[in-house]
């Protein structure tokens, strides 16, 4: 049975950065830099409205002459935002991820913020899962069992 991303939210914590949509560009990335993350959410009067990556910022700031000091998250975000749920699977998740090309996926519980997921912290739940059942069935095999 695959983790759930409640599991991984308690494990690593549900603090998530956020950012208004009209802040300069500029801002998102000095928040992002202090806090060590690669991504914001975007939240506008309470609600999630996108996302600003440091891929958004790669390819619509730099690539299409926006100006980080001058410009807004609003127009750089990223504005399709695809999420899961503390009871959604890390298996579930992955699917999400690799389908989607995103690598940071809000969690979601009762239409409020509940955290965020990036790829790293599922490809590490994924691999901790996996090392457990190795280790189950080399005691097993082994006789340890």
């Amino acid at each position: 049975m695959s983790k759930s991303i409640a599991q991984i939210l308690k494990m690593k914590g549900s603090d998530v950065w956020s950012i208004a949509p009209d802040a300069k560009i500029y801002d998102a990335l000095a928040l992002m830099a202090e806090k060590n993350v690669g991504a914001l959410v975007v939240m506008e009067a309470g609600r999630l409205i996108g996302l600003f990556t440091e891929r958004d910022h790669s390819r619509k700031v730099d690539l299409c002459g926006l100006c980080s000091q001058r410009d807004t998250v609003r127009q750089a975000m990223s504005e399709d935002v695809y999420y899961v749920t503390p009871q959604s699977s890390v298996d579930e998740a992955m699917a999400i991820v690799t389908e989607t090309r995103n690598r940071h996926l809000p969690v979601m519980e009762n239409g409020k913020l509940a955290g965020l997921a990036s790829i790293g912290d599922l490809v590490k739940a994924s691999l901790d899962e996996k090392d457990f059942v190795i280790k189950q069935l080399t005691q097993y095999i082994k006789g340890d069992i």
